[in-house]
């Protein structure tokens, strides 16, 4: 027997139970179904539980520096498991909260179990088959385990295993020196760890300029955390004291020998058990469901949301996908992915929030540019805090004025940058930017005065 609903929403990340809502809300009877558990990567694998342990980290590295504010702390200890027990408590509170959301949600029937395509209209969920004109892709992504020598052989976390432990690695090497990588790095040598981290690249975050990458290994460094770049063949064995990772840099031992491994170089979508050539559903070379604008496949009335269309890899991408295609279901709108300007941070300390183009980007793609530099060391909100490692940075287009992007490296840059986002989404430019007035003392009251710094 098929059970028929007017919706189908596969997976219950960031995007699927605010669909799930929009649709009911609109009448429609949906079933969304989960494989494993309600909220996807950013409540369980992600965001909620790393930032939580983020926020542990930052205590720890403020209580040491508590003689530069005047205050006496002593030594600082680590309780690793009440560290643990609270990041688990915060996954668990939101997880709970979401999944009585959907149970409670009127013409909503939440499934668990492994959803797989046998038509474009019907999907297979243990042996229940259903049956519906929409269908709604929110399957998100996992840890891509490199195929590297010696993988095999080895004991290794994830980000996902890491979070699930309260163990204090006595040498952590990390594989992989971009956001996860990076972000684990800081967290567990401020608990107290040795850190390695082992980047094939030749910098860090690759994808960002040069002199951002250069001052967050800076201050990684700066607090004994080893970084190896230029690692073009990393080999990995057993060894009495835990795993030993070969690793052929330009300078420096061949070999670093950790207590524990964490792999954290990319993740993959969760695509290849889902049944889609039953559906008729594209997929790329790596496994992502093609989407158009609008986000709609191939197949009419099935369309991706989230990791698993590789048009964004962030719980503020997939919700915004979701906000995109319930307004065109819903209320004839005609919203599109490129009307978005890409924007995320990294959460090492201090931080790093990044909108549009890098300067080394807008200049590969034709633009002459201005460009506004000032380090966080001029900026009051700073100084009074005593956190003046990084700078912020502002591109523009110089023959239009058009605001290209910006990286904010310091303390609350993760915040600041929205004064940016905000003003680029509403079509001002650096100009506007630079009239506009803030508040004193804030990080974000000179951003108005890096827009009136703009040099060639």
């Amino acid at each position: 027997m098929t059970r028929h609903f007017d919706a189908i929403v596969i997976g219950t990340g960031q995007a699927g139970p605010s669909l799930a809502a929009r649709l009911t809300a609109a009448g429609m009877t949906v079933a969304i179904i989960e494989r494993h558990l309600v909220g996807g990567t950013c409540v369980n694998t992600g965001c909620m539980p790393t930032k939580t342990l983020v926020a542990s980290a930052y205590a720890a590295h403020l209580a040491r520096r508590g003689s530069e504010f005047g205050i006496m702390t002593g030594d600082v200890g680590i309780d690793m498991a009440r560290i643990h027990a609270r990041s688990q408590k915060v996954s668990a509170d939101a997880r709970d909260g979401n999944q009585a959301w959907l149970q409670a949600m009127q013409r909503c029937t939440l499934l668990f179990g492994h959803a797989r395509f046998e038509s474009t209209r019907t999907v297979r969920v243990n042996e229940e088959l259903l049956e519906a004109d929409q269908i709604f892709l929110n399957v998100g992504a996992r840890v891509l385990v490199p195929d590297m020598p010696g993988v095999e052989d080895v004991p290794y976390f994830t980000n996902s295993s890491l979070l699930a432990t309260d163990a204090l690695p006595d040498h952590l090497v990390i594989i992989g020196g971009s956001y996860i990588g990076l972000e684990f790095a800081q967290i567990y040598r401020r608990f107290g760890s040795k850190v390695t981290v082992i980047e094939k690249g030749p910098r860090l975050i690759g994808r960002e300029d040069p002199e951002v990458s250069d001052a967050i290994r800076s201050f990684l460094q700066a607090e004994a955390i080893t970084i190896r770049t230029d690692a073009d063949c990393i080999r990995l064995a057993p060894h009495a004291d835990g795993v030993a990772v070969g690793i052929d840099c330009t300078q420096g031992d061949t070999t670093t020998v950790g207590s524990h491994l964490l792999l954290a170089v990319g993740r993959r979508p969760n695509t290849d058990d889902l049944g889609l050539d039953k559906a008729g559903v594209d997929t790329d070379a790596r496994g992502y469901i093609r989407v158009n604008d609008r986000l709609e496949t191939n197949v009419a009335g099935i369309w991706a949301l989230g990791d698993c269309n590789g048009r964004g890899a962030f719980t503020h991408t997939s919700y915004n996908d979701y906000e995109i295609v319930a307004d065109n279901l819903l209320n004839a709108a005609n919203r599109k992915l490129t009307d978005r300007i890409s924007c995320y941070a990294l959460y090492t300390d201090p931080p790093l929030g990044r909108v549009g183009l890098t300067e080394t980007a807008a200049r590969a793609a034709g633009h002459q540019v201005r460009v506004a530099h000032r380090p966080m060391t001029r900026v009051g909100r700073a100084v009074e805090k005593s956190e003046t490692i990084g700078f912020m940075k502002l591109v523009v287009d110089a023959g239009t004025d058009a605001i290209l992007g910006a990286a904010f490296l310091g303390t609350s840059g993760d915040e600041a940058i929205h004064t940016v986002l905000d003003i680029m989404q509403a079509g001002g430019n650096a100009t506007t930017l630079a009239h506009t007035m803030h508040i004193h003392p804030t990080v974000c009251e000179l951003v108005p005065t890096l827009a009136g710094e703009l040099k060639p």
